[in-house]
């Protein structure tokens, strides 16, 4: 890849940032609610949330606020939490192992049970393995992952008593949270494996290598595999980036300390460096690992690289 794209990639990925961090600062701000208001108590006198608004710089118009913001975010400075004035960059980096952890156990468990998946069913078209493959695969991409959780919680938590339903501690707790997450990659990644597969079977090496008499089982994990995972590393490595996204909605479910859950807290009490923030590192996580997935798919496929 010549300079020049590489150049062009990264600028496109930091307007991307840019972008979206200055429409999350105005969203952030028209919300209903007001944090003055909510750090003095609803009987503050007027004079007291003009003189809160005034130290929190609300007072000034929303492109100056922004303006130092941004500022600031360039310095290496998020700014400090409104509800406990603690550094946002220390919130933040806290949370981040509980949310890596949630993020990775759910990308293995995805690709380990959805990768056989997907082989079973493309090498089995229109069997009734297939067909399940299908449907499950169906349905789990298909349910919102609230959903899900509070369906496992139910279950696994309530009724049969076997697993924690919220919290952070030992292995148990990863299961629930973990097996929420997984779902939606185990659906993807099967899906994507058996789209790949019954390309990659009508291959004229593959029928050459059927022809040699190799056993059905190399011609699919050896070759017929191999030449399918190029999709699928693109997949999974852009599922990484939407996991964490994703996260924020399990977290919550299951009360998990990761960044979701921070993010959660502060809209509730509207406590805007920390909403910037956890969006901020979020987006650029995501975009981060975008970058990094076209770059090695460009690299890995000549014909794309020579277009």
């Amino acid at each position: 890849m010549s300079a020049d794209r590489l150049v062009r990639h990264v600028g496109d990925a930091l307007l991307t940032i840019l972008v979206m961090s200055a429409v999350v600062f105005v969203a952030v701000r028209i919300l209903p609610a007001d944090p003055a208001l909510m750090l003095a108590g609803e009987y503050a006198r007027p004079g007291e949330l003009e003189a809160i608004r005034a130290a929190l710089g609300l007072d000034q118009p929303i492109y100056v606020q922004y303006g130092r913001w941004l500022a600031q975010v360039v310095r290496g400075d998020l700014g400090r939490s409104i509800r406990t004035q603690r550094p946002v960059s220390e919130i933040f980096f806290a949370r981040v192992p509980a949310t890596l952890e949630l993020a990775l156990s759910a990308l293995a468990i995805g690709v380990v049970v959805g990768l056989p998946l997907g082989v079973v069913g493309g090498t089995r078209r229109g069997s009734w393995v297939d067909q399940g493959v299908r449907t499950a695969a169906v349905l789990w991409n298909s349910t919102p992952h609230f959903f899900l959780g509070m369906a496992l919680i139910l279950v696994f938590g309530v009724y049969l008593e076997w697993l924690p339903t919220f919290g952070y501690g030992d292995w148990r707790h990863f299961i629930l949270p973990t097996a929420t997450l997984a779902s939606f990659v185990v659906a993807l990644v099967a899906r994507i494996v058996r789209a790949s597969i019954l390309e990659v079977l009508s291959a004229d090496y593959i029928r050459t290598a059927r022809a040699k008499g190799l056993a059905r089982p190399v011609v699919i994990w050896r070759h017929a595999l191999r030449n399918a995972l190029i999709p699928v590393v693109t997949v999974v490595g852009l599922q990484f980036g939407n996991l964490i996204g994703g996260a924020v909605v399990t977290e919550a479910v299951f009360a998990w300390p990761g960044i979701g859950t921070a993010a959660y807290q502060a809209i509730l009490e509207r406590d805007y460096p920390v909403i910037q923030a956890v969006v901020l590192y979020a987006s650029a996580g995501i975009i981060a690992t975008n970058l990094i997935v076209d770059l090695l798919y460009i690299w890995l496929a000549p014909q794309i690289r020579t277009e």
